[in-house]
């Protein structure tokens, strides 16, 4: 049972650190914001988790992931969120450029948490990660609802570090970002990686 959990566990950090929509989400609000607005991003991505670790838990993640016209429909949902926070960071990025450098480093509309929380909850990939692949990583000495809660909370909890050590990162290199031609171009880099995962989100299929 120990080996069996210390290999679900390796999975899971192998997929944590894995860069993608959390880590873009994370980069932008860290970087415009600080810390504090990092940390609480990191919080609604830790909350989105556990989210779908319940709905797992209980078997509404496995309708979901069943049912192609559900998956679409939330999968177009968190496509389009993306694509907006993409676009949002494109936009500041161009309009920084005819601004002073103080009313450049304008901090991103909307609650942190929520936008960490949302971004993960209509995300349902996760759905299909939770039912299709945390069974198999289960310890086999508990229950399946044990053994799947267990891997969901290791999980969530591989995430909070690593996302909140990166935010911590950033956070102590915050100065060079905020340099207006450095901060138009994480901009751009951070758009372009939360629509380019929005488009991929789109077009994936369950």
């Amino acid at each position: 049972m120990l080996i069996q959990f210390l290999t679900a566990v390796g999975v899971l950090a192998v997929l944590t650190v894995v860069p993608g929509p959390d880590m873009a989400v994370v980069t932008r609000r860290a970087v415009a914001s600080g810390r504090q607005d990092g940390l609480r991003t990191m919080g609604g991505i830790t909350a989105g988790l556990l989210v779908w670790g319940v709905l797992t838990v209980v078997g509404l993640a496995a309708v979901l992931a069943a049912s192609a016209t559900a998956y679409t429909v939330v999968k177009l949902s968190g496509a389009v969120y993306l694509v907006v926070l993409g676009l949002q960071a494109l936009l500041h990025s161009r309009r920084g450029r005819s601004r002073t450098p103080a009313a450049a480093l304008v901090t991103p509309r909307g609650n942190p948490w929520r936008t960490g929380l949302v971004s993960n909850v209509l995300n349902p990939k996760i759905a299909v990660f939770y039912t299709g692949l945390l069974p198999t990583l289960a310890p086999t000495g508990l229950s399946a609802h044990s053994g799947m809660a267990l891997l969901v909370l290791v999980h969530a909890m591989l995430t909070a570090v690593w996302l909140g050590l990166y935010v911590l990162l950033l956070s102590g290199t915050r100065s060079f970002f905020q340099k207006p031609a450095v901060r138009r171009g994480m901009d751009r880099v951070t758009g372009t990686v939360l629509i380019g995962c929005g488009l991929k989100m789109a077009t994936t299929q369950p």
